[in-house]
């Protein structure tokens, strides 16, 4: 397994401090196997799995932060289109770099700037593969999206976790957390973050990277950012800084199930995350997805409607939390905190007997349920079973 590692990947992991006996964990990581399933799936709680005797499409599914509908249907036709020429790697040669190409247009980014994946998990791995060592470590803010967590974990490489805080409206504490680890490898900001939705300001972000120590980067996942108005990273990443961002199509265009995602980073930047047999995990892409994901992204107005379908649904979902006295923490994207003031658990039980799924709780705080913002039916459907629940 570790033949996965070239030469120069090794050299680089042993100068870091990793050991030889590490190569094996890291090239079992980055395989794309059964270890970094389980570090993802673990982060993804996927409960549905422990539900083998319910018709789960019977359910109000408002727990694993899915769009409420699927891709676009002008973007779906087109994807569906290639399904039928899926025996080949690219159907017409240039399909892959036409999303690359389609990416540095709308994002007014250049093209040797973005990489495209299967999904986003691989390259938030690797970022802390390539940039974390056991003396350098992740920092993160808590509760925050775990699948960095288990990779640390994983390796060995410290982790601290910065607690959100009412004080500072649960956004990512970016000074506390360099003071936290004034020497880490990786400082990790989902925003808007996962599970609270709340907005780390762009100009937080740049002040870290300003401060960070030299040789880190900033990792910053925006996932849910088409759900929100804030402003992107990107800018940094244009100016060259020591910046990865993550996108994902897996939220607003409706397309976990197909899997694609980007990277963005400075070519020298992305050059270091690829000397782990990175090429082979971008070039073999599927090639449904690619299509239509190269569709949505030119679909502004598309965009817009939906951000505005989900806002919709979230401001009645609130507006009932506010009359019911239930406490909530307000949300820039497709999902929310809620506080029950006692232990989750039976209460998402109590929820599952009504026919509606909501998402897991963090262990800093197990008196609160994360809440998907669904179709303003499905969020209608929530509110009435939390009525029945608190009656």
């Amino acid at each position: 397994m570790t033949d996965a590692l070239s030469p120069e990947a090794r050299d680089d992991l042993l100068a870091r401090g990793y050991s030889r006996r590490s190569f094996g964990r890291i090239a079992a990581l980055l395989g794309g196997g059964a270890i970094a399933n389980s570090i993802i799936g673990h982060a993804n709680a996927r409960s549905l799995t422990a539900m083998p005797n319910v018709d789960v499409t019977k359910l109000v599914r408002i727990g694993s932060n899915e769009c409420w509908t699927g891709p676009f249907p002008a973007a779906a036709k087109i994807g569906a289109e290639v399904v039928f020429h899926g025996n080949r790697y690219d159907p017409t040669g240039h399909m892959h770099s036409n999303l690359l190409s389609t990416v540095s247009a709308v994002e007014n980014i250049p093209e040797d700037h973005v990489i495209a994946w299967a999904g986003s998990s691989d390259p938030l791995m690797r970022s802390v593969v390539t940039f974390c060592s056991p003396t350098r470590g992740l920092v993160t803010a808590n509760p925050s999206y775990e699948a960095a967590w288990g990779v640390a974990d994983w390796l060995k490489v410290p982790l601290t976790r910065i607690p959100l805080k009412a004080e500072n409206g649960y956004k990512t504490d970016v000074r506390a957390m360099l003071k936290a680890d004034p020497n880490a490898g990786v400082y990790y900001v989902c925003t808007p973050n996962n599970p609270t939705g709340t907005v780390t300001p762009l100009e937080d972000i740049a002040w870290l990277v300003e401060n960070k120590p030299k040789g880190s980067i900033v990792l910053v996942d925006e996932a849910y950012i088409h759900f929100s108005n804030t402003k992107s990273a990107l800018s940094l990443v244009g100016q060259g800084k020591e910046v990865v961002v993550l996108r994902t199509f897996s939220k607003i265009f409706g397309m976990a199930g197909l899997r694609l995602g980007l990277s963005f980073a400075h070519p020298d930047v992305h050059a270091r995350m690829m000397r782990y047999d990175g090429e082979n995990e971008t070039s073999m892409l599927p090639m449904p997805a690619v299509a239509c994901g190269t569709k949505s992204l030119t679909m502004a107005a598309d965009i817009a409607a939906r951000r505005s379908e989900m806002i919709a649904a979230r401001t009645m979902t609130f507006d009932h939390l506010t009359k019911r006295g239930v406490s909530f923490i307000p949300s820039d994207a497709n999902m929310f905190v809620l506080d029950w003031k006692k232990p989750a658990g039976p209460i998402k039980d109590a929820f599952l007997r009504q026919n509606v799924l909501i998402g897991r709780s963090w262990e800093i705080w197990p008196n609160a349920s994360r809440i998907t913002v669904g179709s303003m039916a499905e969020m209608e459907a929530f509110c009435a079973a939390l009525d029945h629940v608190m009656a």
